[in-house]
């Protein structure tokens, strides 16, 4: 079941990072829950001067990811929402947005936070979304896993050649 056996993540020392969120625009109430606990998230790390940055859909999260970390983020995060219709277009949108956000994730380095919602129904997406009656928040989720990912990374030390 989603939600359950979700690690307990500390993340401490973190106020240096530089982090971008890009959210998508479709589904605004969705949308606007999960970019609110994306923020109040990463103002919880001392992270105060976030770059939020708005695309039209959850296809073009991969691209601005991309951008954002060819300019020096150290962690992104990816919030969308993508709700099953009666065409294939839910399943070419869920793996296009996946592979992008993973490859870009693995050909930079960068952390990407996968705050991209998948649901069959607007329902589900709104149980997810961070807001009042919510049982989970999906943004504030990310937002950890990107920046606890950030700080692993950076307490590796560089190899000696």
């Amino acid at each position: 079941m989603s939600g359950k056996g979700a690690p307990e993540l500390s993340v401490r020392n973190v106020s240096d990072l530089r982090v971008a969120v890009i959210a998508a625009q479709w589904h605004e109430k969705v949308m606007d829950g999960l970019v609110e606990g994306a923020l109040r998230a990463l103002g919880e790390l001392g992270i105060d001067e976030p770059t939020l940055l708005r695309v039209p859909g959850s296809f073009e999260l991969p691209v601005a990811a991309k951008v954002l970390a060819s300019r020096g983020y150290d962690a992104i995060v990816a919030l969308g929402v993508v709700i099953r219709g009666g065409t294939p277009h839910f399943d070419y949108v869920c793996q296009g947005v996946t592979q992008g956000l993973t490859q870009v994730s693995v050909e930079t380095g960068v952390p990407v936070g996968f705050g991209v919602l998948t649901c069959d129904t607007e329902e589900q997406a709104l149980d997810r979304a961070g807001i009042e009656g919510s049982t989970e928040d999906k943004g504030h989720e990310a937002v950890t896993a990107a920046v606890a990912t950030a700080a692993t990374l950076r307490s590796v030390s560089e190899p000696w050649h």
